[in-house]
């Protein structure tokens, strides 16, 4: 049986897929519309010494520095806003709960870096759609965040695969990231996520957003195909993940911009935005 075929078997296998972690699924069940909640979420993460150290650290950074130094949560919260706090502090919960010890060749850091620049750039892009066709924010950040999950089911379900898929992408980068998974996984980590966002019953716009980033032609609902389509247009304006950032950058036709009703005079200042907003994540220590 090939690597591929075990990969598959234990995805056949529903409990060889890990249970969403404890704190993600209280911050999920959080609204924070109400302040009760938003000091439940306060509470959570001072209690968590993973999450917390990173919390403060992103909000001193070049990303969301307001300027002055923050040192506690509750001054997090006023710079950088509970919904983003929640959507970093969920991030960072699934990330360390399914990075294995000792670290193998998926580098952890950098796709949470690729995954918080898209997340950014995507909501770069809504804000320069019509408002009624915008998701929300807490769409628009859970989406970004999550959508290359699937890198890291890879990793959690066969290591050595995922080391040898890492090391293939390293050394012959000629091949893009969907040719070496259609020849080693017979899958790819759009599915992968979809298959972990299904199990732990995320919204079905999120899940559509992992499984179709790369192919956005695949008919979706009105709300999960914006997200599709906002992270896919976010995908080809940034180096893709798992390859340097002077990877050369997708092209984009004019209709993927006309579809989120995105006025292409705006093009420009966008892109100059996401090349921005890729230097400063590359720069920030977390």
């Amino acid at each position: 049986m090939n690597q591929a075929s075990n990969l598959h078997q234990s995805l056949n296998d529903v409990d060889s897929l890990p249970d969403i972690p404890d704190l993600a699924r209280k911050i999920l069940s959080l609204n924070l519309t109400n302040d009760e909640d938003v000091r439940t979420l306060l509470e959570l993460i001072e209690k968590d010494p993973s999450i917390l150290p990173g919390i403060i650290s992103l909000s001193n950074s070049l990303l969301f520095s307001s300027g002055r130094k923050i040192m506690k949560m509750e001054d997090a919260v006023i710079s950088l806003g509970s919904k983003l706090i929640l959507m970093l502090a969920l991030s960072i919960s699934i990330i360390s709960s399914m990075t294995r010890k000792p670290a193998g060749l998926l580098n952890i850091q950098s796709l949470w870096k690729h995954s918080l620049a898209v997340a950014m750039t995507m909501e770069t892009l809504a804000r320069s759609m019509p408002q009624d066709r915008r998701p929300s924010d807490y769409e628009i950040y859970l989406a970004g965040l999550l959508h290359d999950i699937g890198f890291l089911v890879l990793d959690y379900l066969d290591p050595q695969l995922s080391d040898r898929f890492h090391a293939r992408l390293a050394a012959e980068p000629k091949y893009s990231i969907e040719e070496v998974e259609a020849e080693m996984l017979e899958t790819d980590h759009g599915e992968l996520g979809a298959m972990l966002g299904r199990r732990w019953n995320l919204p079905a716009p999120i899940i559509a957003s992992m499984n179709y980033h790369h192919a956005p032609e695949v008919d979706q609902t009105t709300v999960a195909s914006t997200l599709v389509a906002l992270a896919s247009l976010a995908e080809k304006m940034l180096p893709t993940f798992g390859f340097t950032e002077s990877s050369a950058l997708k092209d984009i036709a004019i209709e993927e911009w006309q579809s989120l009703g995105i006025d292409s005079d705006r093009m420009s200042e966008i892109k100059s935005k996401a090349q921005k907003i890729v230097l400063e994540v590359t720069t920030t220590k977390f």
